[in-house]
């Protein structure tokens, strides 16, 4: 059952819940608190932002305000002068509309940026007029007038914010002197187009514009500050306020005497000056805007921090009385349990240094007798441990001096001292057995360490390796590994190292002989020991035996397959030189004593071999003088030999010799079973020269037959049956006169005379028709026979070539055939020809007869040294060599010329025929 939450956790965590409680609720409360500040701190920045862009705004007022009284004036007086200070104008409102446009950017609130931008369409179109003549001064004015409203509204939207009561009225200040001066501003301009026009033609009325200046200034005196009244009192009284208050009232009175109007220059001069210092007022208004707005944010933000600042510093209090307690709890606590745990890992040195008097020092106390009575303990089992060490396993601990469970444990400790001695004597006796066993095994035992040297070898390790056991342990374990397999090695060490164990690991090391020697390895790393066990087995004879026995295969297998001698030969030498690692070679022994090398295998570097060429040359000459002699395979020195007996005759040696040591004993018996294989190619190649042979001669005999044959019948048989065909002719000839000259006596000569003797006209005309029955069967006898006589041997081969041959065949065909003949323009061999000619007759008279071809594809033609010929039809495939004497005679003529038949067939898919005949033709005996 586990136990509830709060007893799970420990007393500090407990002290710190019981404090974070109400510290949470007040951390809660000064965060919504300083959330509120801070939105309202916000809303005050927001609101000094706004009173910058207007700012930049009243700037662009102000400079539209100037540009416009010297554009009225350019077109009351227009002369270079005004227009210069047009221009200048223009040109300082622009440089007021970029600084505006960049101040707006950056605000987020209104669309400022698209007010300025209509201002300034606004400000190019009346520019275009006033420049081009077309607008009057009073439009201009007007024009004019209608930007600076969107201008006024766009600041007065901007300062429409008053977060509090004195920015509001700061604002509210700032916002009627600036609507007051653009009221001058306007009655300005009136003014001086009404002073500038004829005093026959002036208006009365002075306008709206100082009743709304009057309105304006009013609400600025309510907001604004005492010194600001004052300053404006001050403007008021001085000489240009007075004269513009003058032309006011001349203006207002019922009947204006226009006499006592100032001139234009006058008017501009005085309501010019008047309204600078109205615009000096202007600006200290907006300096007291500024102020106020920057000393309510300060105010807020600073009012943010300090409460802020104050309540984390009571919180902070708080929080270190609570440390304080938990740290004055906790510490005597964490002492105490630190102890215990200290003890119950058998830490004795661990001291409790709390000695209060409460609760926790009682604890203390106890804590200190249980280590005094745990280090007597402790000193019993050392004793019993030290005893154990120097083999004293008679000693048993004093158990009379403890009581309780610890007396039981020493007795139990005693018991198992008493166990322990009789186990320790067993263990002695097994590991002289093992001791036994590994010095007797004949298997290659051996203990290696962690840092790469052995710690123990078995006598077999010695033997196998021929090192004694002092420089095998002295000497790093790689360094007997032969450096082909160092890396093979190290990578089965690391896979030891992550698996433990590794298994059937087959390497070559090095004898002391400098032989090699091929271990096959199992191995068990004991990581708590840091040792590797490790046996071996020597398998050097079964991977040579193995060597041999895949060398003498793949030799067979040649024999086997029919290879050529000089293949074979060639095979054998290197097989040998690479199973020997020698340098081999095959000889062939000839009537007069010379040896002919058939085959041979360096095995060496080319500067080696150069270097001890004629070494292994005496060597090779010892060894077939002895072999010559004995006819038996031998070893003499640096050379070993084995006889090659063909027939019970010396046919030749397979020999090999090593440049610098001795062939190892045994090598020539080794070569005996290679001397076999090559025995049996020899004999096998004879079998076959003399099967090949034996067909060239049949199919020669056969050839020289059908030519007999058909000279027989073009010069027996064929010429008699021409001669009798032509007598035949003689006769009819002479018969069909006998008749005409009948014919004729009938018609001349009277009824009543006697007919003259001879055959009956009827009669004579039948035995004519006799005679043309019998020489057409002689005609037909003849071509049968000129068609017997071409199938048994075709005169037009041995007279135009194999290319009309095969044209006249196709063209005799049952069967339509396309050619494709590339073949030289020089004839090629009889036999060649002959056997090319009967391959494609036989396919064209069994894709006609068998087949039931719709097209045969004839193709011939010269490709490297052999004469290619390619015969397919599309019929029904399924053909055989072995079925029907035709394909099997085609086989048996083309192989008796040294080629190469290959016959493909599949059912429904046609057939097709590919011969390859060799150009020049092995020479047959008799």
């Amino acid at each position: 059952m586990r136990p509830p939450l709060l007893s799970r956790l420990p007393v500090g965590r407990k002290l710190m819940l019981l404090v974070l409680l109400p510290v949470t609720g007040l951390l809660a409360f000064i965060a919504l608190s300083a959330e509120d500040q801070w939105e309202e701190a916000d809303t005050l920045r927001t609101f000094h932002a706004a009173t910058e862009v207007s700012f930049a705004l009243t700037d662009v007022s102000d400079a539209v305000a100037r540009e416009r009284i010297t554009a009225v004036q350019a077109v009351l007086r227009p002369g270079p002068r005004t227009r210069g200070e047009r221009a200048a104008a223009e040109r300082a409102t622009g440089r007021a509309l970029d600084r505006a446009v960049d101040r707006a950017t950056s605000w987020t609130g209104t669309d400022i940026t698209g007010v300025l931008a209509g201002v300034g369409r606004g400000l190019h179109a009346v520019r275009a007029g006033a420049e081009a003549g077309t607008l009057s001064a009073h439009t201009v004015a007007g024009r004019y007038a209608e930007n600076e409203d969107a201008l006024l509204d766009a600041v007065a939207a901007l300062e429409s914010g008053r977060p509090t009561r004195k920015a509001g009225q700061a604002a509210d200040a700032h916002i009627a002197f600036l609507r007051a001066v653009e009221a001058a501003e306007r009655e300005r301009a009136d003014l001086a187009v009404l002073l500038d026009a004829p005093s026959d033609r002036r208006p009365a009325a002075t306008g709206r514009w100082p009743a709304l200046e009057g309105a304006e200034l009013d609400i600025f005196e309510q907001n604004t500050s005492d010194a600001l009244r004052g300053e404006l009192h001050s403007v008021q009284s001085r000489a240009p306020a007075r004269a513009v208050r003058e032309v006011r009232d001349l203006l207002d009175a019922p009947a204006p005497e226009s006499a006592r109007l100032p001139s234009y220059e006058d008017w501009t001069a005085d309501s010019e000056a008047r309204v600078a210092a109205l615009r000096g007022i202007q600006d200290r208004a907006a300096r007291e805007l500024a102020v106020a707005a920057a000393e309510d944010r300060h105010s807020a933000e600073t009012r943010v921090v300090r409460d802020l600042v104050l309540s984390l510093g009571v919180v902070a209090v708080v929080m270190g009385l609570t440390l304080a307690l938990r740290r004055s709890i906790t510490r005597p606590l964490g002492e105490v349990s630190e102890g215990a745990r200290a003890l119950s890992y058998g830490e004795l040195s661990y001291d409790i240094r709390y000695a209060g008097r409460d609760e926790l020092g009682g604890v203390a106390d106890t804590f200190r007798e249980l280590r005094v009575t745990t280090e007597r303990l402790a000193g019993e089992i050392r004793a019993m441990t030290t005893a154990i060490d120097h083999n004293h396993l008679d000693h048993r601990a004093d158990v009379a001096a403890f009581d309780g469970t610890w007396a039981q444990l020493l007795d139990g400790m005693n018991g198992t001292m008493a166990s322990f001695a009789a186990a320790h004597g067993r263990r002695e006796k097994a590991e002289q057995e093992l001791a036994s066993i590994f010095e007797l095994s004949p298997d290659l035992l051996c203990v290696c360490g962690l840092d790469g040297y052995l710690k123990r070898v078995n006598p077999a390790f010695e033997r196998a390796l021929g090192y004694p056991g002092d420089e095998l342990l002295t000497r790093p374990f790689l360094s007997f590994v032969d450096a082909r397999d160092e890396e093979c090695v190290r990578d089965g060490l690391a896979r030891l190292a992550e698996d433990a164990e590794l298994t059937d690991v087959e390497n070559r090391f090095l004898r002391r002989d400098g032989t090699e020697l091929w271990l096959r390895w199992s191995a068990r790393l004991v990581r708590e020991e840091g040792l590797v066990y490790a046996a071996a087995r020597d398998v050097t004879e079964s991977r040579r035996t193995a060597s041999e026995q895949a060398a003498l295969r793949r030799v067979a297998t040649l024999v086997a397959r029919g290879a050529p001698p000089r293949e074979v030969f060639e095979a054998v030498a290197a097989e040998v030189g690479g199973l020997l690692d020698t340098t081999a070679a095959v000889l062939r022994q000839e009537s007069d004593a010379r040896h002919t090398v058939l085959g041979i295998a360096l095995g060496l570097p080319e500067e080696i071999e150069r270097a001890t060429r004629e070494e292994r040359r005496e060597a090779g000459r010892k060894a077939i003088r002895e072999m010559t002699r004995t006819r038996l395979a031998v070893h003499v020195g640096h050379a070993a030999g084995a006889p090659i007996i063909v027939d019970d005759r010396l046919w030749g040696f397979i020999l090999v010799a090593s440049p610098s040591e001795p062939l190892l004993s045994g090598t020539e018996s080794r070569l005996a079973d290679f001397t076999e294989l090559v025995a049996t190619a020899l004999a096998n190649a004879d079998s076959r020269a003399q099967l090949t042979a034996s067909r060239a001669r049949v199919v020669a005999a056969a050839d020289a037959s059908r030519r007999r044959i058909e000279r027989d019948l073009h010069d027996g048989v064929q010429q008699r049956l021409v001669a009798l065909r032509l007598e035949l002719r003689v006769a009819e000839s002479l018969l069909g006169d006998l008749v005409g000259l009948a014919s004729l006596s009938e018609a001349s000569d009277p009824p009543s005379q006697a007919r003259s003797p001879g055959p009956p006209p009827e009669l004579a005309r039948q035995l004519t028709l006799q005679l043309a029955h019998v020489g057409e069967g002689l005609d037909d006898a003849f071509q049968d026979l000129l068609q017997v006589a071409r199938g048994i041997h075709p005169a037009i081969l041995s007279q135009g070539g194999l290319g009309p041959a095969l044209r006249s065949l196709a063209r005799r065909s049952a069967v339509p055939v396309e050619l494709d003949l590339e073949l030289p323009p020089e004839r090629l061999s009889e036999q060649v020809e002959v056997a090319a000619y009967y391959v494609t007759s036989e396919c064209l008279t069994n894709a006609a007869k068998h087949a039931h071809a719709r097209v045969v594809e004839v193709r011939a033609g010269i490709e490297g040294g052999v004469l290619e010929l390619v015969v397919r039809d599309d019929g029904v495939g399924g053909a055989e060599t072995g079925r029907g004497s035709g394909l099997i005679g085609l086989v048996d003529r083309v192989e008796a010329i040294g080629g190469k038949l290959e016959l493909g067939s599949p059912p429904g898919a046609g057939t097709t025929l590919r011969a390859r005949l060799p150009l020049e033709v092995p020479a047959t005996d008799g």
